[in-house]
């Protein structure tokens, strides 16, 4: 998976994984486009307690013998999944040693076993790698598609009981969304983290001035 920073990497390699190990509603159910999001793979690969998911932060375990205590996992079969999901973060930050480590299995994975590896700079995996992978790229997505997804963020809370939400219901001016999508530059985590840090700071209706005073608020402890 190649993308910015904040493009949904990540998320995709959970539904991923959530797709390949749901089991339905009912229990009986099997691999699917449409995972449930109700069972109990669906719910613990969400809540980071799936033990056949596996997330490797590449920016800080980036050496050979990380990469050999990853791959000695493998061999194991799944716990209680149909397939074990590795995702190697930032993929490109792995040492030359440890690409050369983890080639062997790319090459002749066991057959329950699904790796991701996610970048933001593709161009340094190796082509001994790269030629062992599915390549998807993740396009930026338009600002009409980053404000509506901010917006049903913010239906969604309004909806929950007052005593779950835990605060007043949000009020914000769709021109406020619109500029939180363009200032993302692309980047779907960026635009939320902006919004939520608009609903805990803003007095009142969040306007798209106060927006902009976020970002120049930024900037100036940036400089």
């Amino acid at each position: 998976f190649t993308g910015t920073r904040g493009i949904g990497k990540t998320t995709v390699s959970r539904i991923l994984a959530k797709s390949l190990n749901c089991t339905g509603v009912d229990g009986g159910g099997g691999v699917t486009a449409h995972p449930c999001g109700v069972c109990q793979a669906c719910t613990e690969i969400d809540a980071d307690r799936f033990i056949d998911y596996v997330e490797l932060d590449a920016a800080s375990n980036r050496s050979i013998d990380d990469v050999r205590d990853l791959r000695d996992t493998v061999a194991f079969a799944p716990v209680r999944a149909r397939y074990k999901v590795y995702i190697i973060d930032e993929a490109h930050m792995l040492t030359r040693e440890a690409f050369n480590a983890l080639l062997k299995t790319l090459e002749e994975p066991p057959a329950n076993v699904v790796f991701v590896l996610a970048t933001t700079e593709p161009h340094k995996i190796p082509e001994t790698i790269i030629s062992r992978c599915q390549r998807f790229d993740f396009r930026r997505p338009q600002v009409r598609d980053i404000a509506r997804l901010l917006a049903t963020i913010v239906e969604r809370e309004n909806a929950r009981p007052d005593d779950e939400r835990g605060g007043p219901r949000i009020a914000i001016q769709e021109a406020a969304l619109e500029e939180i999508a363009r200032h993302s530059q692309g980047g779907f985590r960026d635009a939320i983290g902006t919004l939520d840090k608009l609903i805990t700071y803003s007095d009142g209706a969040i306007k798209p001035a106060d927006v902009l005073n976020l970002d120049q608020l930024r900037s100036t402890l940036r400089g």
